[in-house]
């Protein structure tokens, strides 16, 4: 290889596309944290030996039961999700029980976002995050394979 040449011969966007699997995790009594980690780790594609920073090699994840999730310690009475509204005096707070019962999805997917790089490729790989408060998905055509954090 010489001085001039990348990786990107390597691992090409073509051969990173049809290398693309999607993964199953049911997240019942699983830790927040924990489960957040590790489907950043597969989004990335960090799990594979022909992970490259800047392309897109990473793998599809669909998580069921997110309803079910588990926090650690006291987070589940003191942990809050705020967003900002734009108009002044618009600072919302969501505690982490009111956001359970309404959104079980978000919780994990705001929790894997804050784990992946701020950068445009990440949002591109997030886009294949599917997050499901029950037990059901609809992604049987991508036959998920099953996956034990």
């Amino acid at each position: 290889m010489g001085k001039r040449e990348s990786r990107t011969s390597l691992v090409t966007k073509e051969a990173a596309r049809s290398s693309r699997r999607w993964f199953l995790l049911d997240v019942e009594g699983k830790t927040l944290g924990r489960v957040a980690g590790e489907v950043a780790r597969i989004l990335r594609g960090k799990h594979k030996v022909t992970f490259t920073p800047h392309i897109d090699c990473g793998d599809g994840v669909v998580i069921v039961n997110a309803s079910k999730i588990r926090v650690t310690g006291k987070k589940e009475g003191q942990k809050v999700y705020r967003h900002y509204t734009g108009f002044m005096g618009g600072m919302r707070e969501i505690p982490y029980r009111v956001m359970q019962a309404r959104k079980p999805a978000f919780i994990l997917w705001h929790a894997v976002k804050g784990m992946m790089p701020k950068t445009k490729l990440a949002r591109a790989q997030m886009k294949r995050l599917r997050i499901e408060g029950g037990g059901q998905h609809q992604l049987c055509a991508q036959q998920p394979v099953a996956l034990e954090i």
